[in-house]
């Protein structure tokens, strides 16, 4: 499903109009127990809005926690088991680790929801630009291989976008959020933001694999190298593309590499993200040559200056002797 803000078919009106009653029924400081597990929740703050519910930062049992509440019950336990799919990868987690799946009984309805963790930090193209070029490279990898392992379970992550893609404040690990459009490999795409969809710039479907995810985590880097979203223009969009990327002085090391995503030359994020991991070790390489001769080159410039203060200070001894023998 599309979120650019388009009217859409009777679904999506329904669900707008589910947000209506959502904005009735929620609000800072609402303390409830869910009617199952009768875990207590009070709601601090809204933290953003998907296509099929609200999250909110509430305060749990033994914390801080993040709510999605919805009102499909089937969405948000879809969305519920795909993070116990995320917690079952090896490794460090994809995602937010889900704490509790319930229902919210309302004064005029029954909201199903699920809390999770409550990730701080920030977006993925945020960060980079606060950090600077030398973390493009860390964080490509670090998502590179978060979308490898999602692949490897079989799932699509969807709706990549910088807001989905977190970097924690701490430790600056990077985390996917909303699994609200996470398929299944095979199937159509169920969410996704345009500007990041394939399909918008026309270089390939909306069916769900792992060049799906690539493209999206593509046009992200390009949006490191840019202070804003630029606009797709009309007629050739691959050579559009390609402009962006070979155009930004960030992307130099990765262009043909972030290009060969985009154009769907990637048949999976390991390999992505081994030609991301050999591009490095190149830039360390010639980063280390270039500083050898730079050493290499202060040093035989300053030798004929050193041979002149040794010879200097002979001299002024030799005179000094001769000073000497003289009285």
């Amino acid at each position: 499903m599309r979120k650019d803000g388009a009217k859409g078919d009777w679904k999506t009106m329904r669900m707008n109009s589910a947000k209506g009653d959502l904005d009735f029924e929620l609000y800072p400081g609402l303390a409830f127990r869910g009617k199952w597990n009768r875990k207590p929740y009070k709601l601090i703050r809204k933290l953003g809005a998907g296509v099929t519910g609200y999250v909110y930062l509430a305060e749990g049992e033994t914390g801080s926690v993040a709510l999605k509440i919805g009102t499909e019950p089937m969405s948000i336990t879809a969305e519920a088991n795909v993070l116990k799919q995320f917690s079952k990868v090896q490794g460090k987690p994809l995602g937010p680790c889900l704490f509790d799946v319930d229902d919210f009984l309302s004064a005029n309805s029954v909201l199903p929801f699920y809390a999770m963790e409550y990730i701080e930090g920030e977006n993925f193209v945020d960060f980079l630009r606060g950090k600077g070029p030398e973390w493009l490279p860390v964080l490509a990898l670090q998502l590179l291989s978060a979308l490898s392992a999602l692949h490897q379970q079989g799932w699509v992550f969807g709706d990549l976008k910088p807001e989905n893609v977190i970097v924690t404040r701490r430790s600056a690990e990077v985390r996917l959020l909303d699994v609200g459009g996470t398929t299944r490999v095979g199937r159509a795409i169920k969410e996704y933001t345009e500007y990041y969809d394939r399909g918008y710039w026309e270089q390939g479907t909306r069916k769900a694999e792992p060049t799906y995810d690539l493209f999206a985590a593509a046009m992200m880097v390009v949006d490191c190298a840019y202070p804003r979203q630029v606009k797709k223009e009309r007629g050739n969009t691959a050579s559009q593309l390609k402009k962006l990327v070979y155009q930004a002085p960030l992307l130099k090391p990765y262009r043909e590499i972030v290009y060969k995503a985009l154009m769907g030359g990637y048949e999976s994020a390991e390999a992505m993200k081994n030609d991301f991991l050999a591009s490095v070790k190149q830039t360390e390489e010639r980063s280390r040559v270039k500083r050898k001769q730079q050493r290499k080159a202060r040093k035989q410039k300053g030798a004929p200056i050193d041979l002149i203060l040794v010879m200097s200070f002979v001299l002024i001894l030799f005179v000094l002797y001769l000073l000497i023998q003289s009285f």
